[in-house]
């Protein structure tokens, strides 16, 4: 597979996992009493003002800030959580899809590895950004949901690029030698 390819293969592929988590977190939503329907859901629209962004759209306005030099309307808020929380999922697709493209032996440790990497990074990325607390601060069910909303993007990532990199020729091998 072309590197071009991969890196393709790799956005797809994210962007599902993201889709895959994304539902998991909606049932689970929907299991805890929650009423909205799944786009509204999806799509942060109880989002009105940076307070109610969750962790992507914190992100995103400590980004924009940065770049702005002045806060970032309210207004922003919905949107920036959305474009994070994508560009989050579909960049490490994006890394998942020139890794394992790259490994001949062993390919199933980088689809094992995905979901935990991502999630952790998130428990050191996150603290420092000031937007988490330590990861020692959270309690093991916390810990335990969040890392198994990963382990299925993580999962849902691999298989999507493995069926993105069927159509890849391989090299034929016989008995005997030859």
């Amino acid at each position: 597979m072309s590197v071009a390819r991969r890196l393709v293969a790799g956005v797809l592929a994210g962007a599902v996992g993201t889709a895959a988590m994304d539902y998991l977190l909606y049932r689970r939503y929907r299991s805890g009493g929650g009423t909205d329907s799944f786009w509204p859901w999806e799509s942060a629209a109880g989002v009105g003002s940076w307070q109610d962004a969750s962790a992507p759209g914190q992100v995103g306005q400590k980004v924009e800030r940065a770049v702005m030099g002045r806060p970032p309307p309210d207004d922003w808020a919905r949107a920036t959580t959305n474009a994070v929380h994508s560009a989050t999922g579909i960049g490490w697709g994006l890394q998942y899809g020139v890794l394992a493209g790259r490994t001949s032996r062993h390919r199933w440790l980088p689809a094992a590895a995905l979901g935990p990497v991502a999630w952790l990074s998130s428990y050191v990325i996150l603290p420092l950004a000031k937007v988490y607390k330590p990861i020692w601060d959270y309690d093991a069910r916390t810990l335990g949901d969040d890392l198994s909303a990963h382990l299925v993007y993580g999962a849902a990532t691999a298989a999507a690029f493995a069926v993105l990199d069927r159509g890849r020729a391989r090299p034929i091998h016989r008995a005997g030698g030859s």
